[in-house]
């Protein structure tokens, strides 16, 4: 299981603005900025997103990488899915495949994708056995 992930983006308050519109429709928020300084020496500034008493997303300024990752988040709903979706686009983000199932991988796996502004690649899914009934 992941714990965290730095993702790193070219515009941090333009990235904040992205995230903020659409991961609160999947139950994450933005929770804390963290003084690089309170770190090692050139830990980077960071802002966080979680859920649950948990951050586990974070922002940080720098050279994107856009084909180094892909984020997957995970959904409660297909509608959830959507909603995600639809966010995403409205807030900027390209759409790489909208929602639906994803018969490649399991006809129970439904997922949307796009890219968000600085090109990385984001997932929205929905594993119906992978939550209670």
């Amino acid at each position: 299981m992941l714990d965290h992930i730095f993702l790193t983006v070219g515009d941090l308050d333009r990235a904040i603005g992205f995230y903020e519109a659409v991961l609160p429709i999947l139950g994450i928020s933005r929770r804390l900025d963290y003084d690089g300084n309170q770190g090692p020496a050139g830990h980077p500034d960071l802002k966080g997103f979680g859920a649950n008493g948990r951050i586990f997303f974070w922002l940080r300024v720098g050279q994107p990488a856009p084909s180094a990752v892909h984020v997957g988040f995970v959904a409660e709903s297909e509608e959830m899915v959507d909603a995600a979706y639809a966010a995403a686009l409205a807030a900027g983000a390209k759409p790489i495949h909208a929602p639906g199932p994803q018969l490649h991988y399991d006809p129970r796996y439904y997922a949307a994708q796009v890219t968000d502004l600085d090109g990385y690649s984001l997932e929205f899914v929905y594993k119906s056995w992978q939550h209670k009934d």
